[in-house]
This record gives structure tokens, sequence and C-alpha cells, in this order.
């Protein structure tokens, strides 16, 4: 099962950082959130990535293309005049990842359904390349095939100003809308598993694929939630990125359950 990542905003409330680069390249623990983010997928053994960038991609093209290298002991042997490059030990991930250009002003719903020609006729997961969480996401897939709707969210209850989900006791979604100022704190957390049916809701460019298609899939009984009690943070900040990065120091980040 393909992971679809989205990538490719400008960030404009983390302006500090992302003037260089895209927020999901912003680094907690000396690497970008989004290879914190595939380090969780693989860790339960999703491992083919889908990266929907825009604004400033060259950056994530860049950065993949150099991993081995990054990441390894390097030997440059320039004697034969061919600049022979030397990779020890070769520690890389068992990833395979495919940057797509998804434009510069491209809405999140028109992200989605560019990337479809890489996605075909499977099921897929769905995530935003700004935010961790320790949700057990094998549970979450086997939770989507039992149902047989078309979409899961990972629902949490915090208070954040992200879109707010009305839900049944049965973890049925019925409505999907923007955050109001008196509303509770069940909201939509990303990490969602999707059929391809869902790019039959999204039209072009234009969709935000929060609004018309969350809310059309919700009225028609066609969206599940599944709830999760657990730690979630996005990092839409300064100062919430300093939060991720002060549990990677001390060792407590929720969301690292992988070995280094």
């Amino acid at each position: 099962m393909k992971v679809v990542i989205l990538a490719g905003g400008f960030g404009t409330r983390f302006s500090e950082e992302s003037q260089y680069k895209p927020k999901p390249m912003i680094e907690i623990g000396g690497m970008p959130i989004l290879w914190h983010i595939m380090k969780e997928y693989s860790h339960y053994g999703f491992r083919d990535f889908v990266i929907c960038a825009g604004y400033k991609q060259d950056v994530i093209k860049n950065w993949f293309a150099d991993y081995c290298i990054r990441t390894n002991d390097v030997t440059f042997d320039f004697r034969s005049g061919d600049n022979n490059i030397i990779i020890h030990r070769r520690k890389c991930e068992p990833w395979v990842v495919t940057v797509v250009d998804t434009g510069l002003n491209t809405m999140t719903g028109g992200r989605i359904k560019r990337i479809q020609p890489y996605i075909g006729n499977e099921t897929f997961m769905m995530t935003y390349g700004d935010g961790v969480c320790d949700v057990d996401i094998g549970k979450l897939a086997e939770f989507h095939k039992s149902h047989g709707k078309l979409a899961t969210l990972t629902a949490v209850k915090l208070e954040q100003d992200k879109g707010v989900l009305v839900l049944e006791k049965n973890n049925t979604v019925r409505a999907f809308r923007e955050k109001r100022r008196v509303d509770g704190t069940i909201i939509n957390a990303g990490y969602m598993v999707l059929e391809p049916g869902v790019f039959d809701y999204i039209e072009g460019d234009e969709t935000v694929f929060e609004k018309e298609p969350m809310e059309k899939l919700a009225a028609e009984g066609q969206m599940m939630s599944y709830r999760h009690s657990g730690y979630w943070q996005c990092m839409d900040t300064k100062h919430e990125r300093d939060i991720l990065d002060e549990l990677l120091a001390r060792g407590v980040a929720p969301w690292k359950k992988w070995s280094d």
C-alpha cells in the first residue's frame, strides 16, 4: 500500500524557515519532519512513498538524491580524474520514493488528484507532511479494511484549529467542517486510508480536500474515524518545532518507535 504525503504548501505560518525550504523539510532532531513521518510508516512495513511536492520541490528532490551520501561515511577518490565516490556501510532505507510536482498553487485535493496515475486502482494511505503521531498504523489499516467505506481518518482529541468532526457512536463520520470558536476538541489528524474511489470526489487543482470532498464523503456515510487517544502534534510554528525538538533531545519522542 502506497503512502501519499502532502508536502507542497508554502508553510507561511513558519516563515522563519519556510522561506528557504518546504515546511516538511524543516528539521527536528537534525532530520526533516518528512523523514520522521516516513520512518513511522516504514516501522509498520509501509515503504512505498509518493510525495506531493510543489513549493521549492527541488529541495525535496535534492535531499533524497543525496540521501545515501548524507547518512553514510563517504570517500571521494579524485586520483583517476573521475571523482569516484565510495559509500561505506551503505546504511540506506528500504524505501521507494516518488516525488511528484503537483503544482505551486494547487490545493490539497488537487495535489491528491494529480498523483492518481501513481496510485492506480489501489487502496492508499495519505497524511500531511507537517505532523507526527504514535498511532498504530498497522491497526489503522486493518480497521479501514474491516468497514468497507471509501475513507478512514485518524481522529484525535486535541484543542487545535483543524477541521472538526461530527461522529456517531459507531465512529461513522457524519459531518466535517471548519473549527469554530466554541467547538470541542475531536479533530482530523490526517493519517488517512483511502480507496481510489475518492479521486472521483475531487474536481481539480482548486479543490480543497478538507472541504467539498470530505464533506461529501461524510454526508454519504463513506467516511469512518479511527479514534486515537495517544500522541499527535503538528508543526505549524517555530514553537511547535521546538516542542518536538525537545522531546527528541530528551529521548522521549512518542512517535519514534524505530531504532537507529
